[in-house]
C-alpha cells in the first residue's frame, strides 16, 4: 500500500479546493454576485435573520469586511438591517423579498454545479470523503497548528 505524506493530503486538498473554487466563482459571475456577497446571502437563506457579528465567522469574513459586505447587500435592497429586541448595539440582518428570489436563484443553479462536479464519485465515495475531511477539519480545529 503506497504511503501518502501529510503535506501531499494537504497539496491535493488545496488543488481541488481551487478547482472546484474556479468553477464557482465562474458560475457566480453570471449572477453578479461576489463570492462574499454569496455566503452572506446563502448563509442568511439557510439560517435566516442573523446578527452582523454572527454571519462573519459563518462566512469567513473578518468583521470590518462583513460590515462592508451588509452595506453593500444592503444598498442592492437585498439585506434589511433592523436593530435588535434585546441588545441595542447589535444589528440583525435578514434578506428582503429580493435577496430571497435572488438567493434562491442563485443558490438552485450552484447547487445543480456542484452537484454535476460530485457525480464523478460514487455515492459510497462522497460518505467517505465527507468523513474523511469532517475528522480531519475537526481534528486541525483541536490541535492547532503542531
Amino acid at each position: 500500500m503506497k504511503t501518502v505524506s501529510g503535506v501531499h493530503v494537504w497539496l491535493i486538498l488545496m488543488k481541488s479546493f481551487h478547482s472546484i473554487a474556479a468553477c464557482s466563482s465562474q458560475r457566480l459571475k453570471c449572477s453578479g454576485l461576489g463570492d462574499s456577497d454569496f455566503r452572506v446571502l446563502e448563509v442568511l437563506l439557510h439560517k435566516g435573520p442573523l446578527p452582523v457579528n454572527a454571519i462573519g465567522p459563518k462566512v469567513f469574513l473578518t468583521p470590518g469586511s462583513i460590515s462592508i459586505a451588509v452595506d453593500r447587500l444592503y444598498e442592492k435592497g437585498l439585506v434589511s438591517r433592523a436593530g435588535s429586541e434585546t441588545d441595542r448595539r447589535v444589528r440583525v440582518v435578514d434578506l428582503t423579498a429580493k435577496g430571497r428570489t435572488l438567493i434562491k436563484r442563485v443558490f438552485s443553479e450552484h447547487a445543480r454545479s456542484m452537484e454535476k462536479l460530485a457525480q464523478i464519485l460514487t455515492e459510497s465515495e462522497r460518505v467517505q470523503l465527507v468523513a474523511a475531511l469532517k475528522k480531519l477539519g475537526k481534528h486541525a480545529a483541536e490541535e492547532g497548528c503542531p
